[in-house]
């Protein structure tokens, strides 16, 4: 099996961070393909607790190599805090870590340019940027001519590159930024700063698309680690409150440089029910104590910004196009254990759009906003489950609930997560 894929079904925030953790171990190679600072993977070793952003959940097992692909884009002074950190706890990232020299980096003119930008709201609501500069860093990407790779870090005329885009800079930027934000803008001081990201990450920088590509042809096992959530894909997600990558599977080849051929399986990965951070339609959120207890009994606060989240019943309308759009083999359904504190639980089966009903997730976000959910109500089993270790031994209500979801997902089921910890995983694949 070449290469298997682990992608959030929801709008982030799945606990996918534990899923590659625990399958990392079965792969040769871990590959994060898209997304930058804004995700926040946390992973459970024990009692030790690990927040990742840049770096591959794989990093704990040093016998695997870690990359970091072309499609993420990365803030070289939070990578490095990242690698301080976990050296700090007596891990050798750079050791088995890779950094792609195709990768953008998010520089210092995104971060003022996103703070600026951020002013600006969608129909009165934020579209919940993390203001890391990475939409103004795939903008740069997508637009080429400001745009700075991890290679152009090394580069002899980095220091004159720089200059000329601080100057292009400071003429987009003076009449949104402000006198504080324009001072931060000097291309001496920032071009110092390059030369030390190149003096630490430099050693770690390959042309990542060709390892990839010569230990598939060897018969190596990539593992490929989904940031953020289907529902946040560019493309093909509740836009504009979205992110800026693809999200979802379709972004897994474009991202890595790995062909789709090479991809055998795609484990999805979905909580047991629904999370969102930032602004957005939300059909299942709830705004009551329910909605309060989710999040105080999950722990719904964002790794990355600390934000709590908003929560909700399960959505299978949602995941269910999550699924199909990212090709799901076979569904991770996480946290389970949240759920052992109600007597009765909802999942939405459809929508009510106008007065009729409908099953599709629809395409633009102010019509998903007036779809209310239409519930089946299943019966809670108010059990703990949390030193659950197989399939047989959950509640009955419990089974149900699982084998419910995974009817309406049309997906069989192939990780149950009763808890953070590595042995509080059931694995059926």
């Amino acid at each position: 099996m070449p290469a298997t894929c682990v992608i959030g079904l929801q709008w982030g925030d799945e606990a996918k961070g534990k899923l590659v953790d625990l399958l990392a171990p079965r792969h040769d190679i871990v590959v994060r393909y898209q997304g930058g600072a804004n995700a926040g993977h946390t992973v459970v070793f024990g009692k030790e607790v690990y927040k990742l952003h840049h770096i591959p959940s794989g990093i704990l097992s040093p016998q695997i190599t870690n990359v970091i692909a072309p499609g993420v884009v990365i803030e070289p002074n939070m990578l490095i805090r990242e690698l301080t950190n976990l050296e700090d706890r007596g891990i050798q990232p750079r050791r088995n870590l890779m950094i792609s020299q195709r990768a953008h980096v998010v520089m210092p003119w995104h971060i003022l340019e996103d703070r600026a930008i951020n002013k600006t709201v969608v129909s009165g609501e934020s579209i919940g940027t993390t203001n890391r500069g990475i939409g103004p860093c795939y903008r740069d990407k997508v637009g080429r001519t400001h745009a700075v790779r991890m290679a152009d870090l090394v580069r002899p005329d980095l220091t004159t590159r720089i200059a000329e885009i601080v100057d292009a800079k400071r003429v987009l930027l003076s009449s949104i930024a402000s006198k504080e934000d324009m001072e931060e803008l000097n291309a001496e001081r920032i071009a110092q700063q390059c030369h030390q990201w190149a003096d630490t990450l430099g050693p770690m920088l390959a042309d990542t698309t060709y390892f990839l590509l010569d230990n598939l042809d060897a018969g190596r096992k990539l593992l490929m680690e989904g940031a953020q959530g289907s529902l946040l894909d560019i493309d093909h997600g509740t836009y504009p409150f979205v992110t800026s990558s693809n999200a979802s599977g379709v972004g897994v080849s474009s991202g890595s440089g790995v062909p789709a051929r090479w991809i055998e399986r795609v484990i999805g990965v979905a909580k047991a029910y629904s999370t969102r951070v930032g602004g957005g339609p939300f059909p299942t959120e709830l705004l009551d104590d329910t909605g309060q207890k989710i999040r105080e009994i999950g722990r719904e606060y964002g790794t990355t910004t600390g934000r709590p989240r908003r929560c909700g019943w399960f959505d299978a309308v949602a995941v269910r196009y999550t699924a199909r759009l990212s090709g799901v083999h076979y569904l991770s359904l996480m946290m389970l254990d949240v759920l052992s504190h109600f007597e009765t639980i909802q999942v939405c089966v459809a929508y009510d759009l106008d007065g009729e009903r409908v099953d599709r997730l629809p395409s633009e976000a102010e019509t998903l906003r007036r779809c209310k959910p239409i519930y089946e109500t299943l019966d809670g089993w108010m059990q703990d489950v949390s030193e659950v270790r197989s399939l047989d031994a959950f509640p009955t209500n419990a089974r149900r609930y699982i084998d419910r979801i995974s009817e309406l997902i049309a997906v069989p089921i192939g990780v149950l997560s009763v808890g953070p910890d590595r042995e509080q995983t059931i694995f059926l694949i």
